[in-house]
């Protein structure tokens, strides 16, 4: 049988010494050298990837600038993604967390008239450099971080509306569907293609996970019923958070 690898050990005693008390949730970790001694002097490189995997388990929780912490117990939720979560009024993402009973909120910032990226650009059928209107989010559940997205709309549709600033005006918050019928935009599906991946450097500072953390990648297209992509955005959640679960009707 192969040696199980020097940060899967570490890891292990990690886990154990946090199972055994030695920590609560909330205390902070030893510096990596020292931990790197107790767990039989191995490198700090082995620490390092040891509590990577902890994180991104959900047993231990990064804070950019401060260090690695035992994390609080935190429940996985399951999310389920459906044509039903697109029929509500207001949030979807409130509306899915608040059938978990939780508490749904989200911070947004967002730019107007910028030239679309090539990316962007060919999956909302526009052409480069066409000028979109970009609002990235920050997802909670219960005011801790949860999921990020950045969306992207053609300010040709939206130009001169009330809707033209998702996060702004009497149609705030309203979500794509629900915001684009109110100019009379009819939207009929939603493609969504999800990927595996890693937590990049602002990924993990955001969400409080180490970098590289394993996290799941969506992304997203809404489009209205004449086939026209009126939105478009990759959202991000870590693994850890959150199972995505998907439900296909059957007629």
């Amino acid at each position: 049988m192969r040696e199980q690898p020097p940060y899967l050990r570490a890891a292990d005693l990690l886990r154990q010494r946090i199972a055994d008390q030695e920590w609560a949730p909330g205390d902070r970790l030893p510096s990596r050298a020292q931990l790197a001694e107790e767990c039989g002097g191995v490198g700090e490189n082995v620490i390092r990837r040891a509590q990577e995997l902890l994180i991104s388990q959900g047993v231990l929780e990064g804070r950019a600038g401060s260090g690695t912490y035992v994390a609080e117990p935190r429940e996985r939720l399951r999310v389920v993604r459906s044509q039903v979560r697109e029929q509500r009024g207001g949030s979807p993402f409130a509306a899915d967390v608040s059938a978990l009973g939780k508490r749904g909120t989200w911070e947004s910032s967002t730019e107007a008239k910028l030239p679309a990226p090539a990316e962007i650009a060919a999956r909302l059928d526009i052409a480069e450099g066409d000028l979109c209107v970009r609002t990235s989010y920050e997802f909670l559940v219960d005011g801790k971080p949860f999921q990020l997205s950045t969306s992207w709309e053609p300010y040709g549709i939206t130009a001169g509306t009330l809707v033209v600033l998702p996060e702004g005006g009497p149609h705030a918050g309203k979500g794509v569907v629900d915001r684009m019928a109110e100019i009379g935009i009819t939207v009929t599906r939603a493609v969504e293609q999800p990927e595996p991946g890693n937590a990049t450097a602002e990924e993990a500072t955001l969400l409080g996970v180490q970098r590289g953390a394993l996290v799941t990648r969506i992304q997203r297209t809404y489009y209205s019923d004449d086939g026209r992509p009126v939105e478009t955005a990759d959202i991000v959640m870590p693994a850890a958070f959150g199972a995505i679960v998907y439900e296909v009707p059957v007629s």
